[in-house]
């Protein structure tokens, strides 16, 4: 791990400011948020940037809150730890919270924050899947004004979004859902959440009480492609369905025919993609009985 480069730091106070920084001083900046991602790439993949803006002193860009129609609004600046334990997270969307624990240890999701993970662009982001499952939308914002597009529409590729070099995420808003929702977050790594995803899982739907009847069915999958991706013919295979173990094993194998993983230092394309028929499955089912046991307190014994 060498030293980093010298180099200039801006902290302005308004995201109007932020933008214009970056216009004035050209190419080569970059926007700080957490830094988790950033100092990584600076301290031991060589970036050296000629200069960086801080964000961290811009008001209003951290914080989880309820809107009056019902939506959630998550700040960009809010942290995965934020996320993880919030009340309001935990008890309408579990596997949300669940998703941002699954980051890093805890020191990490100390300082990682929803906005830097989104804009970083990783392909295993374990966030990722369950906002886009969620029908999320970020929201963007820069000097000339503010834009809103659904995050699965976001990402471009590793490392790329639909941002322009001057522009920021300032905030992911989640609509308002059903109170049917069903929801699961499933990753797969050697040293759980210590590790980056070989595969991740999420998958949301309404669930009929009576006749355990599945819609509204959105299933997200990370790692397993350039973004996340979203498994249509997966989803349609249980659109409209009565939920049963072998609907569930039917729906695993189409995600996983439409999965497109590579095979690389950490795992084989083919194991990646029989995880994916595996987890999704699992997911399917597990949404549906709920946890056996309150994720949080398995989470706790992990410390």
């Amino acid at each position: 791990m060498k030293r980093t480069e010298p180099l200039d730091m801006y902290q302005p106070t308004s995201v109007q400011e932020a933008s214009r920084l970056i216009k004035q001083h050209g190419p080569g900046g970059r926007f700080l948020a957490g830094g988790t991602d950033l100092v990584i790439a600076m301290k031991e993949k060589g970036l050296v940037p000629k200069y960086v803006v801080d964000l961290k002193r811009i008001a209003g860009l951290a914080g989880i809150g309820e809107n009056g129609d019902g939506t959630i609004s998550i700040g960009a600046l809010t942290t995965m730890r934020d996320i993880e334990i919030s009340p309001l997270i935990t008890k309408k969307y579990p596997f949300l919270a669940q998703s941002a624990a699954e980051v890093g240890s805890i020191q990490i999701r100390n300082r990682a924050t929803v906005g830097g993970n989104m804009a970083n662009a990783t392909p295993s982001a374990d966030v990722a899947p369950a906002l886009i499952a969620l029908n999320a939308t970020a929201k963007i914002a820069a000097e000339s004004g503010e834009r809103s597009v659904l995050l699965e529409e976001f990402f471009r590729g590793p490392g790329q979004t639909v941002m322009s070099g001057e522009e920021i995420l300032t905030e992911v808003t989640i609509p308002q859902t059903s109170d049917r929702l069903v929801g699961e977050y499933i990753k797969f790594s050697p040293r759980e959440m210590m590790d980056l995803a070989y595969v991740g899982v999420a998958v949301v739907y309404n669930l009929d009480a009576e006749d355990k009847r599945c819609t509204d069915v959105r299933i997200v999958l990370g790692a397993v492609a350039p973004t996340p991706i979203r498994a249509r013919k997966a989803e349609a295979a249980l659109e409209g369905q009565r939920l049963s173990e072998t609907l569930a094993q039917k729906t695993g194998a189409i995600a996983a025919q439409e999965s497109k993983p590579i095979s690389d230092v950490r795992s084989t394309a083919d194991y990646r993609r029989a995880m994916v028929g595996a987890m999704t499955k699992r997911a399917i089912l597990n949404a549906a009985a709920g946890p056996a046991k309150s994720w949080v307190e398995r989470r706790d014994r992990r410390y």
